[in-house]
């Protein structure tokens, strides 16, 4: 069986986002406590962790690499972007830095004995959740 070797970007997920203001985007990242990787004038890599990043786009260069046109968020949604948390107090947290940077909260907080959740659109209108699972007791 012949084995394969891992390059470094193995395994690793690119989630990409077509922006309106790439600055305000930035900013809006930033603010949430996340650094960026590789900035230009047309693109930016939202480091989520070692292995995932949300790539922002401006519009133009976004449309370059679709295949159809590209779905607005403030119309529809296409994907709803969930980031894991260790706990209900890091959900609060990420959930209260989103909208003092700009984000719209999205329905009620989901909090089920299972899970933890609160929704935002990010200031593109893309939907993200801050979610943490709650251990069950036993």
């Amino acid at each position: 069986m012949p084995t394969t070797s891992r390059t470094p970007l193995s395994h690793t997920l690119f989630v990409n986002l077509p922006v309106a203001d790439l600055a305000r985007s930035k900013a809006f990242f930033t603010a949430l406590g996340f650094s960026l990787f590789g900035a230009s004038d047309a693109m930016a890599s939202v480091m989520i962790n070692e292995r995932t990043q949300v790539m922002l786009l401006t519009e133009p260069v976004f449309a370059s690499y679709a295949r159809s046109e590209p779905a607005d968020p403030a119309k529809t949604t296409q994907v709803i972007l969930v980031l894991g948390l260790d706990d209900p107090a890091a959900v609060d947290a990420m959930f209260d830095k989103a909208v003092a940077a700009g984000a719209t909260p999205v329905g009620e907080p989901i909090d089920d004995g299972q899970r933890y959740q609160r929704g935002f659109a990010d200031p593109d209108g893309h939907q993200w959740s801050a979610l943490c699972l709650v251990p069950q007791a036993g």
